[in-house]
């Protein structure tokens, strides 16, 4: 929370599943709402679909498609980055529904996985409180 708590937020999406828990107390703190990012099919009503590549094949997360107004400030939370690629998915929906990410926040980074390049490519900006490598 600390590198973003001067930044206007309007929303805090957690992806699925610690990013909930993360995510929820952060929201709680900033008084703000928290959304959820979901795999395909655990959301009910009307959502918004994003197909992403895993190391093993390929997978689809949700998001209510009511969730996130125009223009709405984003701060993205989950308890892991490794590869990349459920955070991608979380940041295209949230852009597709025309939010503006102002930050990603993650317990651990992986950085030998090249989640945090792939993501800086997007021009996110990222914190993580710990890195984790292979030595």
């Amino acid at each position: 929370l600390h590198p973003f708590a001067d930044q206007e937020i309007d929303k805090v999406v957690g992806l699925e599943a610690r990013g909930f828990i993360i995510g929820g107390a952060i929201a709680h703190q900033l008084s703000v709402g928290f959304v959820p990012v979901r795999k395909q099919g655990k959301l009910p009503g009307a959502t918004l679909s994003q197909d992403y590549e895993l190391e093993y094949g390929e997978a689809v997360m949700e998001i209510h498609d009511d969730a996130i107004d125009a223009g709405d400030k984003v701060l993205l939370v989950d308890d892991l980055l490794a590869t990349g690629g459920t955070a991608e998915a979380g940041i295209r929906l949230v852009e597709r529904l025309g939010g503006d990410i102002v930050g990603c926040s993650f317990i651990i980074d992986l950085p030998e996985l090249g989640g945090r390049s792939r993501l800086e490519a997007l021009g996110m900006e990222i914190h993580t409180l710990c890195e984790f490598d292979e030595a």
